[in-house]
């Protein structure tokens, strides 16, 4: 058993910005986390459900685990009104096994993909998001993912990294 004093201090980390690559930022600190041993925990927003883009990362289990709660198999955006109604559901689902996760204090490492999306749609509120972080073990590591960053989000974050474009010749190529 570790000492407490030895216990590396769990941060907070966001990733948001206009530019592709927040998600990947985020599994790559995941993947540099399993790597070290550390039981890591990645719950994705807005993405649909699970499909086999992601199945390499079940090799990485029991350190490394998945999860989406959506049943739909396109992006949220993409969904007629009545799907997003019912996915709703199967997201606040998925905040509730994040609850219960930082609660039972099952991981060292949580990123929770795409959450500040749900601000931005109305799903949850900054209060939730503070909620969850207020939750966290001081040795968790939790990392948030989203374009747009709440200013009181913000605020309880020890790291930030704003990924733009700075360039986009490719969608006009496409």
């Amino acid at each position: 058993m570790f000492e407490v004093d030895k216990l590396e201090k769990g941060y907070v980390k966001i990733y948001c910005g206009d530019g592709k690559g927040k998600s990947t930022a985020s599994l790559g600190r995941a993947l540099v986390c399993a790597s070290e041993g550390k039981n890591v925990f990645v719950v994705q927003f807005l993405k649909g459900r699970l499909t086999g883009e992601l199945d390499f990362f079940n090799q990485l289990e029991p350190e490394l685990k998945i999860f989406r709660f959506e049943k739909e198999e396109g992006y949220y955006e993409n969904l007629s009104e009545q799907e997003k109604k019912e996915e709703n559901q199967n997201i606040i689902n998925g905040l509730n096994f994040v609850r219960k996760v930082l609660t039972i204090g099952e991981c060292d490492v949580l990123v929770l993909d795409e959450i500040l999306g749900l601000v931005d749609l109305e799903i949850i509120s900054v209060e939730d998001i503070i909620k969850l972080i207020e939750m966290k073990d001081d040795t968790v590591e939790l990392i948030l993912t989203g374009r747009n960053l709440p200013e009181k989000v913000a605020a309880y974050a020890d790291y930030i990294s704003e990924i733009n474009i700075l360039k986009d010749e490719i969608s006009h190529n496409s």
